[in-house]
Order: structure tokens, then sequence, then C-alpha cells
């Protein structure tokens, strides 16, 4: 064969394979994206349906190796938008800080889990919307998390539950009661809360305040947001025929202060006040409502239900205040899964133990659980179906009877809690239980 017969020879040869390569590269939908599942690339659509078993847990969204984002042979790195700083910071501060110490005490008691670290990169938002978003965006395009764990605030986690969903990425234990975290899991498949439903929350507060002050006239100053809202139809729905809703008040995050709320609920008459608040306006309004010579019957949102509302307001002003809760609480220190928690708090932890710092033990034992579950299929997928295989699931700290079950139709976690009520012992303030345990369902 002459040389130019070989020279177009081969260049038939090249032109063959390249073709046949690309026709390989339609075949198996090869793009930059890899993996068999790109909720990114396709929108909201795609969340509406999470595949299952291996077959679906071949890689994450971005990724061309099949690498998972957040899993490394020694660390597994989790995220966190959180209030860290200004008013809410402090007053937040105990929930991330036993978050915190539980899992150094996972990392350096047990080994961790599935033989790695748990890493936990907590990124301050200062409880506000914004901020979440940047805080968010940075956690899962910068710093490659695995998962978003107790994500905090209603407004906060509002503005970045979407993106979540849309990317795939696994949102747990929201530090919220919204009602819509769980409200629809087929649209939202990836976000489960922890908190229990403020709803449901307000829906206990009308059916108390109607069985035990029938008649009473009822008042409510609310947050003006999804968690105030929630809390309100809640409570209209438990209120029976007898109590009038006489006042209806809303402050905003961003107030200064809720004095003239308070005084407007007085000048309606109402005899009890539910307050769908968090701790520095609670405290505000139950302080303005002593300053008044005015006594009602406070009710406060279980946000509430830490003994550092008695550093925010006078011990005698709580004094009769309810609130509720689904804990032991930190006092009890007889109780070996108590007596624990102090320990670790003190050994890891950057606070002392309360009953926030409680809730922050109940996520990291929560985490520890699902993840050591998802061992032998350590991606996005198989951690979800480790949460929603979770059944009656109780953990050392909740109080006995409130457990956790999550299945792919139901994504409410906390669902029985018992009334707190502030009372002085030796002119201190304290919470103590009352009244048998109440379930959601």
């Amino acid at each position: 064969m002459s040389s130019v017969g070989r020279a177009l020879l081969l260049l038939v040869i090249a032109w063959v394979s390249l073709a046949l390569l690309g026709l390989a590269a339609a075949c198996s939908g090869g793009d930059d994206e890899g993996g068999t599942r790109t909720p990114a690339a396709t929108g909201t659509a795609a969340a509406t349906a999470k595949p299952t078993g291996t077959a679906a847990a071949t890689g994450t969204p971005g990724s061309s190796t099949g690498q998972v984002d957040g899993i490394t042979p020694t660390q597994i790195i989790l995220g966190s938008h959180f209030a860290q700083s200004g008013t809410y910071g402090a007053a937040f501060a105990p929930v991330l800080s036993g978050l915190e110490a539980y899992f150094e005490y996972v990392n350096k008691e047990k080994g961790g889990v599935c033989n790695r670290e748990i890493v936990l990169k907590a990124e301050d938002d200062q409880y506000d919307p914004a901020h979440a978003v940047d805080a968010t965006r940075k956690l899962v395009e910068q710093d490659k998390i695995f998962a978003m764990v107790a994500g905090l605030g209603t407004a906060a986690h509002s503005a970045v539950w979407e993106y979540l969903n849309e990317k795939g990425i696994p949102d747990l234990w929201v530090m919220s009661g919204a009602h819509k975290w769980g409200a629809d899991p087929k649209a939202h498949p990836w976000t489960v809360g922890i908190l229990p439903d403020y709803y449901v929350e307000g829906t206990i507060q009308g059916k108390y305040i109607s069985e035990n002050f029938p008649a009473a006239k009822v008042g409510i100053l609310y947050q003006n947001d999804d968690f105030g809202k929630d809390v309100l139809a809640g409570l209209q729905n438990g209120l029976d025929a007898s109590n009038e809703l006489v006042s209806q008040q809303t402050y905003e995050a961003t107030a200064v202060d809720v004095r003239s709320q308070v005084t407007n609920i007085k000048q309606a008459g109402a005899e009890v006040v539910v307050c769908a608040c968090i701790p520095g306006y609670a405290a505000q309004a139950i302080e303005g409502a002593d300053r008044l010579g005015w006594k009602p019957q406070f009710i406060i949102d279980y946000v509430n239900s830490d003994p550092i509302m008695f550093q925010y307001a006078k011990p005698a002003a709580m004094e009769g205040v309810l609130t509720l809760q689904a804990n032991k609480l930190s006092t009890w220190t007889d109780d070996p899964a108590v007596a624990q928690h102090h320990q670790i708090m003190s050994k890891y932890g950057t606070v002392a133990p309360g009953n926030y710092t409680m809730v922050g033990e109940v996520v990291g034992i929560l985490m520890e659980e699902v993840l050591g579950r998802t061992c032998d299929n350590l991606t996005r997928e198989g951690l979800m179906d480790a949460v929603e295989s979770l059944d009656h699931f109780e953990g050392g700290v909740s109080l006995p009877g409130v457990s956790v079950t999550i299945t792919p139709d139901d994504h409410i976690a906390t669902e029985a809690m018992r009334f707190l009520r502030a009372k002085l012992v030796d002119g201190k303030g304290v919470w103590e239980y009352e009244g048998d345990l109440i379930s959601f369902r």
C-alpha cells in the first residue's frame, strides 16, 4: 500500500474511533456532573422523588469522580447556619455548644462514627435570612459539607431550605418548629425538623386554656413570621367558643421592645397571654406586665424553656409562667443520662449545662445514630434512608415516652411534650414539670 493510502486508512480509523467514543458517551448520559442523580441541574422537580438504594448513590451533585462531598477517609463534614453573635447568639449559644460538645465526646471517646471524625462547621448568620443564605452557600459550595444540621430560626432557615432541597443536601433537625418543614415531605424530601410543630403547640395551648381557664379572655403576642403565625393558627384551633381572643399583637424580629404591645393586650382585658416569642421578647413581655402591676397567666413558647429565662426576667416576675418541653431537665442530675450530659459539657462544652445544651445533645444523638446506620452506604441518599428508618427511637436525655419516628411520608420528629411551670425555690427561679405527657397524635 502506498504511503498516501496508509495515511488515508489511518484517518478513517481515527474518525471511526472518535465517532464510537461520542456514541458511547451519549448512551451513558456522560456529562460533567457524573453520578446517576443531579437535583441541582433540574431544579425543584428533581427534589420531589428521592431515589433509594445503592444504585442511586453513586455520586453527589457536582462530582465527576464518585466522591461524596463532605466524606473523606477520616472525616464526615457537617454544616450549620446558626446565630452566634449579638442578642440572638447569646440566647441560643448553649444549643450549639451542646451539639459541638456531644460530637467532640463521640470523636474522643467513641472513635467517631464509621471510623471517621465528625466535623461541624457552624457559620454565624446572626439570625438574619440574608446572612443565612451567604452562610449556607459557603458551607455547600466551598466547604463541601455532607449535610446541613440544626439550621436555626424560622426566618433564617426559610431563606435556604429550597436551595438545600434543590441541591439534594440532607437538611436535618431544623431548629424551628414551623409547620412547613414537615407539611409536604414529598416536595421537600431532604428536610426534617426536630422541634415540635408550632401549630400543634398552639393547639395544645388553646385546649389547655379552654380546659383550665374557661371563659377567660385571651391575648397573644407573636413574632410576625411563620413561627408566630403558626402558633396563632394553632391557638385559634385549640380554643373553644367560651374563650374570646381579645387582642392579637405582633412584633418584628428587629424590634427594640414590645412595651406598647403589652399595654394593648392589658387594655383589651386579657386574662391569659400566649407569647409566641423568642427569649428576649418573652422576658420583655413578662417584665413589662409586672411593671404595669398586671399578672395574667403567661404561656410562653417552648423555645424559652431554659433556666436562662430567669436571667433575662426577674424570677419573681416569672413565677407561674407556663411553657412546654420534651426533654429531661438539666437539674435532674440523679438521672444517668443527665449526669452524663453534665460530664460531657464539663469536659467538652463552652457553657454550663442547661435545658438548651440538652437540646443540642438530642440533635447530636440523632446524628450519631443515623450516621452509624449509613456506614455501608455513606452517601446523601443513604443518610436519608437511615433517617427515614428511625422507628420510635428514644435518645437518653428525652423524656420517657418521647420518641422519634421518621418515614418518607412523615418528617415530624418530636410529637409529645409536657407543661413546665416557673417556680421560686429559695428565691431562685426553676422550671418544674406538671401534668402528663401530651401526645401530638
